[in-house]
């Protein structure tokens, strides 16, 4: 695609910006060495490597000021960068911005705009000499050629200005001095932006880019819902779609990826926004959103995005914790990460409070919910304050999952929540029934849980908390059974529960019961008596039949099936010397 240079027609009035940029810089030379110097900080320093994203971001707002959907397409071709998209068309607002350095056309009051100062433009000259900009209703470029010609004729006339252009080896600030120029842009798009490449190497950056596109940049630019990539490759397409509280990001050439997410916005108080430049007090909003991939169970993956804070658009602030964070923190003015300072602590509160939310209203509940507690050492000091804060109000959110869930206990709070030590999955389940804050087994060993204080219970614990239950016999033939081959010296305190009225060992109490199976039992736990199917047995604790059997084997005692059962109970066994019996 081809930009012509208009004959007369100037839409956008650059020749009165022109013209005042050249008075000014001949009437203080001072004034031109400010320009060049902000733009040579603007290209070669925040945004050497963002201009496919600055791109993407400039037409994310003109979607969202023109009330349409965002289209947005990349064409890498022959040297030359092509980026359309739909929106709102160029206008001489625009055409100001782009070539005033700090001058945003965003307004107050303009929630939808992602850009801060307008100044994400400048992020083309890392790239290009002769950028342009052509809309529906005109065109702008920008030439390093022309602009040097221009500068040498003004500096005729100011000696000055002449010294700082040979200071600079003709170098001037580019973007300063707009030049008017024709162009359409292509069948289904409202603007387009041009970009032949300086040479290989920047050919090279912007082919990188191109390839590191994922899903952070529809995520962060909520404004596009569609990007194209056109390189001499092949083509590649990334559509987002909205699906209740995930967000779908179907992408050509990696297939579909769903993510969780949960925002949180409001209005910022003046008192937060004092230390922050004017701009950014004209728009007092603030945003903060969370998104985590899903698999088609609904379990949280590791996101494959860059591990950086998203301010909207990436920074070089490192994230440890396991999601895409898109917050609207204030920038340093390199623009690479968070400025410090109270807006800061509000929103890294509020961060931390949108992500309490995203796993309370978590669905389904699942132990790979724990894969989304951060660990409690961060990778930078925004990192550290973030982990802190989440870490503060995971303790009282519900959403491990417990062992045995149920309609009035679907999540558990991490302080309520235990873990029964050195208890197979089968154990835990059926103690779940009667300890219902236990989370599965298996757990032990992670950090994330002794991180949010989750309770420890040894299994000799979890064993004395059954005395004086009451259950039914098949609960304690499945708890017996589970616990098939555990150490005995783990299981002293365990509950021996008899058929019919009569008492554990080591009770005292007596009484008539039915015989537990076909044959002879013999009982275990310091001596009770014994009985036959069919018939009448009496047992005695401490009375003249001690049974033989030892815990080595814990199926030798076994409640009694139901249909043989005239009731039942338990008590506690005496001390440990009790317990093995002696014929």
């Amino acid at each position: 695609m081809s930009v012509r240079t208009t004959e007369g027609a100037d839409p956008f009035g650059t020749v009165r910006l022109r013209r005042g940029v050249l008075d000014a810089w001949g009437a203080s030379p001072a004034r031109f060495r400010e320009d060049a110097n902000a733009e040579e900080d603007l290209a070669l320093g925040g945004y050497r490597d963002r201009v496919i994203v600055e791109l993407a971001q400039n037409a994310a707002d003109a979607a969202a000021r023109a009330g349409v959907p965002g289209r947005f397409r990349l064409t890498l071709d022959c040297g030359t960068l092509v980026a359309a998209n739909t929106g709102a068309p160029l206008d001489a607002a625009g055409v100001e911005s782009l070539s005033t350095l700090r001058a945003s056309a965003k307004r107050e009051g303009d929630r939808t705009a992602v850009g801060r100062f307008g100044v994400g433009f400048a992020a083309v000259l890392a790239v290009s000499d002769e950028p342009a900009v052509v809309g529906r209703h005109g065109g702008v470029r920008w030439s390093l050629a022309e602009a040097r010609e221009l500068a040498a004729q003004a500096a005729q006339a100011s000696p000055g200005l002449g010294d700082e252009l040979r200071r600079r080896d003709g170098h001037v600030p580019l973007l300063r001095l707009p030049l008017p120029a024709e162009g359409t842009a292509p069948d289904g798009y409202d603007t387009v932006v041009i970009l032949p490449l300086r040479d290989g190497t920047a050919e090279d950056l912007v082919g990188r880019l191109l390839a590191g596109i994922d899903d952070a940049l529809l995520l962060t630019l909520p404004g596009l819902d569609e990007v194209v990539v056109e390189t001499p490759e092949g083509a590649r397409t990334l559509r987002r779609s909205q699906h209740g509280d995930h967000v779908h990001v179907e992408d050509s050439a990696r297939g579909l990826n769903r993510w969780r997410v949960v925002s949180h916005h409001g209005a910022i108080e003046p008192a937060l926004l004092a230390d922050r430049p004017v701009e950014e007090r004209m728009r007092p909003h603030w945003t903060v959103t969370w998104a985590v991939p899903v698999d088609t169970e609904g379990m949280p993956l590791y996101p494959a995005t860059a591990p950086v804070v998203h301010a909207p658009t990436p920074t070089d602030e490192p994230l440890g914790v396991p999601a895409l964070l898109i917050a609207s923190l204030p920038l340093d003015t390199a623009r690479r990460h968070p400025a410090p300072g109270p807006l800061t602590d509000f929103l890294v509160r509020r961060a931390a409070e949108a992500y309490a939310e995203l796993l309370g209203d978590w669905q389904p509940v699942g132990p790979g919910l724990i894969d989304l507690v951060p660990g409690p050492l961060g990778k930078g000091e925004l990192d550290g304050s973030l982990r802190a804060a989440i870490l503060e109000l995971l303790p009282r959110t519900a959403f491990l999952a417990p062992a045995v869930p149920s309609e009035d206990m679907v999540a558990l709070r991490p302080l309520e929540a235990e873990i029964v030590e050195g208890a197979g999955a089968e154990t835990v389940e059926v103690l779940a029934d009667v300890l219902p804050t236990l989370l599965p087994a298996g757990l032990e060993r992670r950090a994330e849980l002794r991180t949010l204080g989750v309770a420890r219970v040894p299994l000799t614990e979890a064993v004395d908390r059954l005395a004086g239950i009451e259950r039914d016999p098949s609960w304690w033939w499945r708890l017996y059974d589970s616990l098939a081959g555990v150490d005995p010296e783990r299981l002293s305190g365990l509950p021996v529960p008899l058929a019919g009225t009569g008492a554990a060992a080591g009770g005292e109490t007596s009484g008539e019961g039915a015989g537990t199976e076909p044959g002879t039992e013999t009982g275990t736990a310091g001596g009770t008596g014994t009985g036959t199917a069919g018939g009448t047995g009496t047992g005695t604790a401490g009375g003249t039949g001690r049974g033989t059997g030892t815990m080595s084997r814990v199926r030798a005692v076994r409640p009694a099936p139901p249909s043989a059962r005239a009731g039942s109970c338990c008590r506690r066994p005496r001390p440990r010397q009790d317990w093995p019996g002696s014929g």
